[in-house]
């Protein structure tokens, strides 16, 4: 097995190394996605105004499923898959930038997929808006070698065009549903109407070329709507559509509860994680109640809650009533990382820094960042951190021991401080620094370093699952771009999670 980033610095995808095959998968051109483009801003506005004026994602959503329903999907929204006790799934997140950082991932993905009998995506297949043309570069293109079933739940940006092209991807080309009745003027939903961003025409010859791509019967994945179930061998795997917002409407809501019903282990996908750089998100269901509610009621025997959305690795071991819980942040299959530094030192419902972890790791997150903003800011002299630099300063900053060790002769100075501060890393809980930015996402977007903009290391990663009777062991593999990690993909982390009461779930056995 080949070093992963708490081995070795060259594990991490640092040092001079061979560049992946990646790119011979990318198309000619790659347009560039930067978030400070005031077209892209534009186009993706829907959530600012759902945020000012009322989301109508649970109105639209429930047309959407009606849709489905009377064109003969199953009710209960439950897709019944023929597979033994003992199989494999992948799970990656967040995918669909469509530049090096997404394909860098696809090597791995289809070596680690091997044998697998489907995947899954959470969250944001098709960045900025959403759109149909976007799916050929985005989704046919890079994963048309994986031979098995590819089902995804709709991230907040599969939203920004009223989820039309998601579902005529992955839900049999199902039409539009008619608009609800105009409103009246000058309300919020007047404004909200008068400003939003519509679906812009299909271009119908480009989308069909782009389903080409993907086109033998193994490969097709039809399911019931934007939120379903999968019934597989020994468990249960409910995925939710948590719209703009980050949350569910009350028919949905009621359907989760009744498809948690019953003892068969479940596993939550969510575009939303519930717990999310050291925070508990539970993910509000209109009407009352929360996801994490129905995650955490024993009857429902729910094992873990994957969730997309933000941009990295992370995992949260939580005890409820005896066993344990694995929440999952996997959003790092291919859009621009979020930064793992700013994460403070970790306290939350009982997991600390020991049972706590992410990819990439702090240091790496730091290290990264200071390269990016020395180059943009062409301030590299002072900005530019070694990784060892970063390492050290970070493990200083949270008192912790550091995931990797830094090397030899890396020392913490003023400098190393005053970047990682002015950078936001994390701190001890109740230590506030004079230099660290106010708002936690204000630099990662303003400079947000999209697959056209960076290379290697990328610090993607993906997720495999290999389920038995007995228990599933989880398996978090690293992307960089190197062709190292193309060959080998490294595990950074690994869990057996138990399927049986009288088991506790902990860290896997040495393989």
């Amino acid at each position: 097995m080949s070093d992963s980033s708490r081995d070795t610095a060259q594990g991490a995808g640092w040092g001079a190394a061979e560049r992946g095959t990646y790119r011979q998968l990318m198309p000619d051109h790659v347009e560039k996605l930067s978030w400070l483009n005031p077209r892209i801003l534009w186009a993706a506005r829907n959530g600012v105004l759902a945020s000012w004026f009322g989301d109508p994602t649970g109105r639209t959503r429930s047309r959407w499923v009606a849709r489905r329903r009377a064109a003969g999907a199953p009710a209960d929204k439950v897709i019944r898959r023929e597979v033994p006790d003992r199989f494999s799934f992948m799970v990656m997140g967040d995918t669909g930038e469509g530049g090096a950082s997404q394909y860098a991932v696809v090597p791995g993905f289809l070596k680690a997929g091997q044998g697998t009998e489907f995947a899954v995506i959470a969250s944001d297949v098709n960045y900025p808006v959403g759109s149909a043309d976007g799916y050929g570069a985005k989704f046919f293109r890079p994963y048309r070698a994986y031979p098995a079933p590819i089902y995804a739940i709709p991230g907040n940006h599969d939203w920004y065009e009223d989820l039309g092209a998601f579902m005529r991807v992955f839900c049999d080309g199902t039409p539009a549903p008619e608009p609800g009745p105009p409103p009246r003027p000058l309300t919020s939903a007047w404004w909200r109407a008068l400003l939003w961003h519509r679906p812009v025409p299909v271009d119908e010859r480009r989308l069909a070329a782009a389903r080409a791509l993907r086109a033998e019967s193994a490969q097709q994945a039809e399911q019931p709507g934007p939120y379903w179930a999968i019934d597989a061998g020994p468990v249960r795997i409910v995925g939710i559509d948590t719209g703009l917002l980050g949350t569910i409407d009350a028919e949905q809501g009621a359907w989760l509860r009744e498809v948690s019903r019953g003892p068969k282990p479940k596993i939550l996908i969510t575009g939303s994680p519930l717990y999310v750089d050291g925070e508990h998100h539970p993910c509000a269901i209109e009407g009352g109640g929360t996801v994490d509610d129905v995650v955490r009621a024993p009857e429902h025997h729910y094992v873990a809650a994957i969730g997309g959305d933000i941009h990295n690795y992370q995992r949260y071991p939580v005890e409820v009533d005896g066993r344990t819980i694995q929440y999952v942040v996997a959003g790092g299959g291919g859009a621009f990382m979020h930064a793992t530094h700013t994460i403070p030192r970790v306290s939350v419902a009982g997991v600390t820094e020991r049972e706590f972890r992410c990819y990439p790791l702090r240091g790496d997150s730091l290290a990264f960042y200071s390269r990016l903003y020395g180059r943009r800011l062409r301030l590299r002299r002072f900005f530019t951190l070694t990784e060892s630099e970063a390492t050290a300063v970070v493990a200083e900053r949270l008192g912790i021991e550091p995931g990797r060790a830094p090397g030899a002769g890396a020392r913490v100075t003023p400098r190393t401080r005053q970047v990682a501060g002015l950078l936001g890393t994390g701190s001890r809980p109740g230590r506030a620094s004079r230099f660290r930015l106010p708002v936690r996402k204000v630099y990662t977007r303003l400079f947000s370093p999209s697959s056209a903009t960076y290379s290697p290391p990328f610090f993607k990663c993906f997720l495999r699952l290999d389920v038995t009777p007995e228990a599933v062991r989880m398996r978090c593999f690293a992307a960089t771009g190197n062709r190292a990690q193309e060959i080998d993909p490294p595990v950074e982390d690994e869990v057996v999670i138990p399927l049986r009461p009288a088991f506790t779930s902990g860290p896997a056995p040495s393989p």
